[in-house]
């Protein structure tokens, strides 16, 4: 069996780093690494080096290349890049692509799959979200900063053997991997958050912490969470009041100063995640025909900063 892992950041390296480790010399499986530039060159010099805030190791994948045809048809396509790279990394990895293989995202945002599979007819695509605070710190080395590394992932709500497969073969590299036939109740629980929060921290110029403290922001925050409410009870999802009272519970166990990535990409003049993150809510809301003014301000304000 072939895993492929793209995008070897945070979430890729991490997750890429504990299979790497746990079937080196497992004749069955093979953890292959698509990577570029000086991360790649790293790789293949020492390993790739991964940080916990428990152990440090090196893995060593059975191939690490920057040319899918090297790689050839891979069984699974783990995808863990920016949501602004990936039309362009999914057509750079199409010779890994075969009928059976099956693609899982573990990208931030609601659409994701949906996007690869309009890139890839035909394709089994999976839908998947981790909570995980990692970070690339230097070419060859990825640091999880946290205690918290979960992976949830499913198809639809369906059972087969292969999803079954994948859970078992995460599990044994012990990354803690839940397969779920509520997977999409899962992923939006998670964008109430990262959308709104990295929405705002950017809108707002401050930390997680500033938002509650603030009583302007906190209740710009609230209008938001129930405009995403009625979005995703317009999509059809599960969700209920229970979604914001946990975001707003998770945004008070944070460090006061911490932030969301999205902000710190627009403090350091990067390339952002405000398509995915902030206008895929009013994409969506429009198709529904659901009032999103908040979240409309906010878009624009973003856009006219990048």
């Amino acid at each position: 069996m072939k895993i492929l892992i793209v995008g070897l950041g945070g979430v890729g390296g991490y997750y890429g780093g504990l299979l790497a480790r746990e079937y080196e010399h497992d004749n069955t499986i093979d953890i292959c690494f698509y990577a570029r530039g000086a991360h790649l060159e790293a790789i293949r010099r020492n390993g790739l080096t991964v940080e916990d805030t428990h152990e440090t190791f090196v893995a060593h994948p059975a191939l690490v290349t920057d040319n899918a045809g090297e790689i050839g048809v891979a069984d699974c396509i783990i995808v863990a890049t920016k949501s602004y790279d990936l039309a362009t990394v999914i057509d750079s990895i199409r010779p890994c692509v075969g009928a059976e293989t099956v693609v899982l995202p573990l990208l931030n945002g609601v659409m994701i799959a949906p996007m690869i599979r309009e890139l890839l007819p035909g394709t089994e695509v999976w839908e998947g979200c981790t909570y995980i605070v990692g970070r690339r710190t230097k070419p060859g080395v990825v640091v999880n900063l946290g205690n918290v590394q979960d992976v949830y992932f499913g198809y639809s709500g369906r059972t087969n053997p292969m999803l079954l497969r994948m859970e078992q073969i995460f599990r044994q590299a012990h990354i803690e991997a839940t397969f779920s036939t509520d997977i999409m109740a899962i992923i939006w629980r998670k964008f109430f958050f990262i959308s709104t929060t990295a929405s705002l921290t950017s809108y707002f110029d401050c930390s997680f912490g500033a938002l509650l403290s603030d009583e302007h922001r906190k209740q710009t925050l609230l209008g938001m969470l129930h405009e995403l409410l009625a979005v995703s009870q317009a999509e059809g999802i599960p969700t209920d009041k229970t979604y914001i009272d946990k975001t707003v519970a998770w945004l008070e166990r944070l460090p006061f100063e911490s932030t969301s990535s999205m902000h710190t990409d627009f403090t350091n003049h990067h390339t952002t995640e405000v398509e995915n993150l902030t206008g895929t809510v009013i994409r969506l809301a429009y198709r529904h025909n659901v009032p999103v003014p908040i979240y409309e301000q906010v878009y624009q304000t973003l856009v006219n900063k990048q």
